[in-house]
């Protein structure tokens, strides 16, 4: 998703380190026996807050390694910084990166550490290698959490009118129903953050790689299609669904993200297509928010496959060019352990579960970091398909709107959307298109 796993992706990403003394260089320990390390991280409040914790934690059981931070913009800017400073060979020891298919752009067999097998990754959950992976070789460790992208839903809204969570999408609409009927919106759309219009399609590609495991692999080679995959094309039926039968919000073409929240919050609508991290920053100005919300996958047409679409978390990688190798990987080390993970605890809310065995979350998680836990738990998720493929058309959310608004028919959005990408596509370079 361009805004969420950007920015969002970047609030998420959770770690940052505290300025500290600088050593020798040429990478040797300074006079006193230290060794620092130059950390690069995104600059948002979410990441430096979360980051503390962490550095604090770090050097108390490793006092002989100094963490000197740099931070760089979010976004596309922040992408630029990245990538120029592995090509002039000028990166830190370590740096803070997108994991998924943006990671290809920075050619990590030639600019970053292949940590294939090494002791860094023993914590590390098996499912979330893919996304740091590049020609067979691992780059990264997880920072942070996931989130998932689904549904939100307001739990005391069910609990009032009896209902379930759905495991199939014609019991979703069997919801909205009851749900309408009550004089609730049954969905909360918010079109004036139009990036927030994507999530039925991006948040419904669990459902398409259990129809087709093959997606992924077809679609950036050019074979398959959203247009001619019916599991593919259901994700813009859905939006189509929704508006058709009345079930959206007043306004929701001029409503903003945070008024979506505010909405789902108050009960005055039940269910929002939406990323779990929206949830924690509500929290300090609207308690309720960490226990009233809860969390399902967008549910397909067969119970027994319900499972949910996650957004990985970011990595954190070393270039080849670092000089202190070995206090590298063993701050790596660090941020992919169960101690790491309890060190976030106590400083910053998580959004989702961690991607390290052992990692807990905290008793007073949210309850959608605890509803997305169960889906990790039974092995029942799929990683949004921008972190399994790099074709992801910038057109996207625009489409979305206008079919989610009842102005271009699914059939035809998800056509545009073909196009879209094979624009997308050639500019990449890749095979097939």
């Amino acid at each position: 998703m361009k805004t969420s796993h950007r920015a969002l992706g970047a609030a998420l990403a959770v770690l940052a380190m505290t300025a500290l003394t600088s050593c020798g260089s040429g990478g040797e320990p300074a006079a006193d026996g230290t060794v620092t390390l130059k950390f690069l991280v995104d600059n948002s409040q979410a990441t430096v807050d979360t980051a503390k914790a962490l550095t604090d934690a770090f050097m108390q059981a490793n006092p002989t390694i100094k963490i000197e931070t740099e931070t760089r913009p979010g976004g596309s800017e922040g992408d630029n910084i990245v990538k120029t400073r592995l090509s002039t060979g000028d990166m830190s020891d370590v740096f803070w990166y997108n994991s998924g298919s943006l990671l290809q752009a920075l050619n990590p067999s030639q600019t970053l550490v292949d940590l294939t097998g090494d002791p860094v990754l023993q914590h590390v959950q098996k499912d979330f290698l893919p996304v740091v992976t590049q020609a067979g070789k691992v780059y990264g460790v997880p920072a942070g959490t996931a989130m998932g992208g689904g549904i939100l839903y307001n739990r005391k809204v069910y609990d009032k009118l009896g209902l379930k969570v759905p495991t199939t999408w014609d019991e979703f609409m069997a919801n909205n129903e009851k749900i309408k009927a009550a004089g609730i919106a049954p969905v909360i759309s918010t079109f004036k953050d139009t990036w927030t219009s994507q999530l039925f399609v991006l948040g419904d590609y669990y459902n398409v790689q259990a129809a087709v495991p093959n997606f992924a692999q077809d679609y950036t080679a050019g074979k398959a299609k959203f247009a001619t995959t019916p599991a593919a094309t259901a994700g813009f039926q859905h939006l189509a669904d929704v508006h058709a039968k009345g079930y959206l919000n007043e306004g929701f073409g001029s409503a903003t993200a945070d008024q979506g929240m505010k909405l789902l919050v108050e009960g005055k609508g039940a269910h929002y297509p939406m990323l779990s991290a929206q949830v924690p920053p509500l929290v300090a100005s609207m308690p309720q928010a960490a226990t009233d919300l809860g969390f399902f996958g967008i549910p397909g047409t067969d119970p027994a496959k319900n499972g949910a679409t996650v957004w990985e978390p970011a990595g954190v990688y070393i270039p080849k060019t670092t000089e202190n190798l070995e206090a590298a990987k063993k701050f790596l080390a660090f941020v992919a352990s169960p101690a790491a993970a309890d060190a976030v605890n106590k400083a910053v809310q998580p959004a989702g579960p961690y991607r390290v065995e052992g990692a807990k979350l905290p008793d007073d998680a949210v309850q959608v970091a605890k509803d997305l836990q169960v889906y990790i738990d039974k092995g029942a998720t799929a990683p949004a398909l921008e972190f399994v493929s790099p074709v992801k058309g910038p057109s996207l959310e625009q489409i979305t709107v206008a079919v989610g608004s009842g102005l271009t028919p699914p059939a035809e959005g998800a056509a545009q959307y073909d196009k879209d990408v094979e624009k997308q596509a050639k500019q990449l370079g890749l095979a097939g298109w």
